[in-house]
């Protein structure tokens, strides 16, 4: 083969490389797009998958994918629980700077039997070392949500009460998620007495946590300032530019990986993302989709 040759298929398929690769970077259209892609990224997954994407600031950019399926809340129950306990602070039955002892014996909502938390199973491990100690409730919500404290939030859930949570939910019109108890319930556990949430509820809590009706104005800025805060950032943040802040709680067990929160621009404008998962072996994978899947958004959304 001559010179001219080799050149003419070289330059031939470096051009057929290019348009496969814009092509596979072409963001979608419009929201029908955007949920074909979606659906084909989780295609590629085992396990179970349910998203919500809703664009605060345009009601034509949502995408709803298997909204209505349940799904063990691990850690995102814990936005609710902050919720109502900046919902009763306001209320004026008791200030988010006042103190409780840090305690690790807690008891089933079964029998009323008691048991304490394994701090190898939690995600963080200062709190053990202040028990007996006192603590404020806005340190113990902080601890909650940006390191995903067990202890933290078992002790909050006593002091607001899981069914007040749930009847909070109810008012905002999410009216699947159930709150039943605190973490680490074996007993509850063992009969199917768990958390539960769907991604369209959870988009409901983040939607007015952006649109500053969670409880207020000011606290709904409050609890997004916290949300912030997030340490585990795997999976909607991981690939967005650093000047994209995302208020955030995310949530995982055995085969269970979520994500959901708020996104917010640099201009300002808000959207909505959650991710759920169950049944799926490969928690690696996952993280990597749904991070996928959050980047994808953002493009789309700033297209």
């Amino acid at each position: 083969m001559d010179v001219d040759k080799v050149r003419y298929f070289f330059i031939a398929f470096l051009c057929f490389g290019m348009i496969i690769g814009c092509k596979q970077q072409e963001v979608p259209k419009n929201s029908s797009e955007l949920k074909s892609d979606i659906q084909e990224r989780l295609q590629e997954l085992e396990g179970d998958f349910a998203v919500a994407f809703k664009n605060i600031d345009d009601s034509s950019q949502s995408v709803l994918i298997n909204e209505r399926e349940m799904f063990h809340a691990a850690s995102t129950m814990k936005t609710p629980v902050m919720i109502e306990l900046f919902k009763q602070a306001e209320a004026g039955q008791f200030s988010l700077d006042d103190s409780i002892e840090v305690k690790n014996e807690f008891r089933s909502i079964v029998d009323s039997s008691r048991y304490q938390m394994d701090i190898s199973e939690d995600s963080e491990g200062e709190l053990y070392k202040k028990v007996g100690k006192k603590r404020t409730i806005r340190r113990l919500i902080d601890d909650m949500i940006t390191m995903s404290s067990n202890l933290a939030t078992n002790i909050l859930i006593e002091k607001v009460g899981a069914q007040n949570v749930t009847q909070t939910m109810r008012s905002y019109g999410a009216d699947s998620i159930k709150v039943l108890r605190g973490v680490e319930d074996i007993k509850a556990y063992e009969r199917g007495l768990s958390n539960r949430t769907t991604v369209l509820d959870e988009s409901i809590i983040y939607v007015r946590l952006g649109r500053g009706q969670a409880v207020s104005e000011e606290a709904s800025k409050e609890m997004i300032e916290i949300l912030k805060q997030q340490k585990f950032n795997e999976m909607i943040p991981a690939k967005l530019p650093n000047n994209v802040e995302v208020a955030h709680k995310t949530g995982w067990i055995t085969g269970v990986q979520h994500d959901s929160g708020l996104v917010i621009l640099p201009d300002g404008r808000k959207y909505v993302l959650v991710l759920l998962s169950k049944n799926a072996p490969n928690r690696e994978n996952v993280i990597s989709a749904f991070a996928d899947i959050s980047n994808l958004i953002y493009k789309f959304v700033t297209q």
